[in-house]
């Protein structure tokens, strides 16, 4: 079958690795920053919604981590009172829904939302809500969608724990598990231990950004130390990957080929070996690394190479408003940069489902009645 846009945007798809505050809806940037008198770092001419959305573009286009996640001032400055809480979340849904999602996880994190006076808890319950609205809004579209909120803290700072928590004491309403997040030199994982040890002993899920903006000592913290579940973005385990006595970094394109064409001229270390031994989920995030610096481009990003050696990667968007992406639009460029088919699309998506912050039979009711037959209709079309 023809994969375009189209036929891409048709198929059903899982995220695990989507920011609430990275995905707002630019018009209701422009709405909300109006009501609460919040600055925007556009005005005249560019106070538009296109003239916003090419400024988080652009400024996230810097190729420093840094720098990207400076954009973010501007979208948890206007999501500090219940109704912007709740109308984010309900717009996320549905925009995720409308794009053939039927599984996601959107994280997000409570702490960045008290300046308007709110609770902790106050902030879980509004989005929640939000979600629950999204759910039933898309639902009446005839794009039914199940979400769950991931609550992250943020590495540099103190509440690892209080969040942990709060995960917790929500993961029966809405809540599927934990994150944690943040600019990663200088912050490694293992400062927040407390959190992760009380999480273990809770049976709770975490994932951990890890192996984006810093190498593989971060992954190995996030598993060795933390014990995660999933790691955010993880693309760095490609530095623990040999290849014409180098690592695969040098020529990602190559390496790619040598994969498709005899997969011993590549060799593991033990951490790859590691990751890819205990399937390890890693939530990759094409355009998003390739902003930040992590990936050099599409083509050449680690998860065709990862994919090729059936590490248990997923595809993911990470922050719709920013990257100017969507679920569609990186399946397409995969298609279209990396060669990617309609059965990579497939593997990937179950992949994430099966990966998912849900329980068992929740998880293969959705793989069995949804993605397979979705996918099977798909390759039945000329």
């Amino acid at each position: 079958m023809s994969l375009d846009e189209a036929a891409v945007r048709a198929l059903p798809k899982v995220v695990l690795h989507d920011h609430l505050d990275g995905g707002v809806r630019p018009q209701t940037v422009l709405d909300l920053a109006d009501e609460v008198g919040h600055e925007l770092p556009v005005g005249g001419s560019d106070r538009t919604v296109e003239g916003l959305a090419r400024w988080f573009r652009e400024s996230a286009d810097s190729g420093s981590l840094v720098r990207y996640l400076e954009t973010f001032a501007h979208t948890v400055g206007v999501m500090q009172t219940a109704p912007a809480l709740r109308r984010v979340a309900r717009e996320s849904v549905l925009d995720l829904a409308r794009d053939g999602v039927v599984y996601a996880e959107s994280r997000y994190a409570p702490e960045q939302h008290l300046e308007g006076g709110l609770s902790l808890t106050e902030v879980v319950e509004e989005v929640d809500a939000g979600f629950r609205e999204g759910e039933e809004a898309a639902a009446a579209e005839g794009h039914p969608i199940v979400v769950r909120g991931l609550l992250t803290a943020m590495r540099h700072a103190a509440k690892s724990r209080e969040i942990a928590e709060l995960a917790v004491r929500y993961r029966d309403r809405g809540v599927g598990g934990f994150d944690i997040a943040g600019a990663e030199a200088g912050y490694p994982p293992s400062r927040h231990l407390d959190a992760f040890e009380y999480l273990r002993r809770e049976n709770a899920h975490f994932t951990i950004h890890a192996g984006e903006a810093f190498g593989l000592p971060s992954i190995w913290e996030a598993l060795q130390w933390c014990g995660a579940d999933r790691l955010g973005h993880g693309v760095r385990i490609v530095d623990d990957i040999g290849f014409r006595g180098a690592t695969v970094t040098d020529d990602p394109l190559a390496a790619n080929e040598a994969a498709r064409e005899d997969p011993s001229q590549l060799r593991l270390g033990r951490l790859a070996s590691f990751v890819r031994d205990t399937r390890v989920p890693l939530e990759m995030c094409p355009h998003s690394n390739v902003q930040t610096g992590a990936a050099p481009s599409i083509a050449a990003h680690p998860i065709t190479l990862l994919a090729l050696l059936r590490y248990r990667v997923t595809l993911n968007t990470d922050n719709r408003l920013m990257s100017d992406t969507s679920m569609t639009k990186e399946m397409t460029a995969l298609v279209t940069e990396a060669g990617w088919t309609l059965e990579d699309l497939r593997w990937v998506t179950t992949n994430a489902m099966k990966s998912a912050f849900l329980p068992f039979d929740e998880r293969l009711e959705l793989i069995e009645g949804t993605i397979k037959p979705g996918y099977a209709a798909a390759a039945s079309r000329p």
